[in-house]
């Protein structure tokens, strides 16, 4: 064969090949992007949420056991991501009902008034609380006292205990929550128990539901402990300090047993939501396993049980519900004085710059809570304390108060290690919520005893 004949076939040959390798190379391409696409299905099946399993809250056939503070958790496994599944057809998400004087009485300034401030005395209340009683405690300055709220575009009505008297004449006033509130009950009490006779007023002994009775008005004022709103291990008046914190999650039906028979109820919660994870022990839980969750998450949960009893079993024209939002603390002076590394020790005066914000308020609770209560709409007035108790450094125990434990000496050296920035003396800014409280119910004269409201509005109504 001649050298040109094998040229010639080489030449014959070399499309074939080429089309092999072209084919082979575009199979091999197809064969990688079908291998990664069922990588990619495989991938996304794996990560796909489950479905959101939703808890019907408040049912009275419950499984686990009662809670107490002697309960522990058999086992305890991760989050499964259930959520309360409240709803009530004749709630319509929206704006709260907003009233014809369109006065934000939250919105304003404190402003120093030693003319008809303070409201009462403290050591005239005989049932004020050496928690709370900082005079008396050792406190020299009592500029404290001496602060009235005053709003920018309206003046709060002067209190007037016999007038708050008629208000509640046949009534029922239960302040539930934890200690915030039970400070918030007391205040109440100082501000109206000295225009009742001595054997005409009783109280009974300190217990979970704790009841102050004024015969001659046919009246209570009562407080109710229930620091998380659903049942928990925590439940004890007394002995509620435990290492491990217990809620029963879709259920306030134990609370609710005690509070449903009030005719003006006052909640709150915060607080003890901020001390760590949170145990979930499901109503439908047999075998005592657990669930943990962080606090905002298990508030939340807390919150919407709550708002599904205030949904489906609240008739607004017969009972008027508050929910205080949350006391600010002040444990890091630097965040009002850059420089400092004290608390709220030695303060004597609220802070004045405007909008002052610290990190004793937490934002995405204020978030959470405003979202579950903007589904309740009007069946719920909100108290909004949170902006106007955070100019009030000065208005903190400190350490002028009695310590449920002994103090150690390296604590006594430093004042500030065991500071209460937390509470609030008295007389002092629970005071304005008592006065408010009284300003929003205006009690119908007619036979109904239904309630007219007197619109108290949200200062961040929304949006943050």
């Amino acid at each position: 064969m001649t050298q040109s004949q094998r040229c010639n076939r080489k030449r014959t040959h070399s499309p074939l090949i080429a089309l092999f390798f072209l084919v082979f190379i575009v199979c091999s391409i197809l064969y990688n992007e079908l291998s990664i696409q069922r990588i990619h299905q495989d991938s996304h099946h794996d990560h796909q949420e489950a479905p959101v399993r939703y808890i019907q809250p408040n049912l009275f056939d419950r499984k686990s056991e009662v809670l107490d503070r002697f309960s522990k958790c058999n086992a305890t496994r991760e989050y499964s991501g259930s959520k309360i599944g409240w709803a009530d057809p004749r709630v319509k998400s929206g704006r709260r009902r907003v009233g014809s004087e369109r006065c934000d009485v939250f919105s304003g300034k404190w402003v120093f008034d030693n003319a008809s401030y303070p409201l009462y005395n403290e050591s005239q209340c005989p049932y004020m609380s050496d928690q709370l009683a900082c005079h008396k405690h050792g406190r020299s300055d009592v500029r404290y006292q001496y602060w009235r709220w005053q709003p920018h575009n309206c003046n709060l009505k002067r209190w007037n205990a016999t007038e708050m008297w008629e208000k509640l004449r046949g009534k029922r006033l239960m302040f539930v929550g934890d200690s915030l509130n039970r400070g918030q009950w007391i205040s109440m009490l100082c501000l109206l128990q000295s225009v009742i006779p001595e054997n005409k007023r009783s109280i009974t002994p300190n217990a979970q539901l704790t009841i102050f009775r004024a015969e001659e008005y046919n009246a209570t004022v009562e407080f109710l402990w229930a620091p998380l709103l659903v049942e928990s291990n925590s439940d004890d008046p007394v002995n509620h300090r435990l290492d491990e914190r217990i809620i029963c999650p879709d259920s306030v039906l134990k609370h609710s047993s005690q509070w449903e028979q009030a005719d003006i109820l006052v909640f709150n919660s915060y607080l003890w939501w901020r001390q760590g994870p949170v145990k979930l022990l499901w109503s439908s839980e047999e075998n005592g396993v657990c669930e943990e969750l962080d606090g905002l998450g298990a508030m939340e949960l807390a919150m919407s049980a709550w708002a599904d009893w205030v949904a489906s079993k609240l008739n607004p024209l017969k009972k008027r519900v508050f929910f205080v939002t949350m006391s600010p603390t002040h444990l890091w002076s630097r965040e009002w004085q850059p420089g400092s590394e004290g608390n709220c020790y030695n303060e004597k005066i609220p802070i004045d710059l405007e909008g002052y914000w610290g990190s004793g308020s937490d934002l995405p609770t204020m978030r959470m809570v405003d979202k579950v209560l903007s589904k309740l709409g009007s069946k719920v007035t909100v108290l909004n304390i949170t902006q106007l108790s955070e100019y009030r450094k000065d208005g903190h125990p400190s350490i002028y108060r009695t310590f449920w434990e002994t103090l150690k000496p390296q604590q006594l050296s430093n004042p500030p290690s065991y500071s209460d920035c937390i509470h609030w003396c008295l007389p002092g800014v629970p005071d304005v919520s008592g006065v408010q409280i009284a300003y929003g119910i205006t009690a119908d004269v007619g036979v109904s005893g239904r309630f007219q409201l007197l619109v108290l509005l949200l200062s961040y109504n929304s949006g943050y």
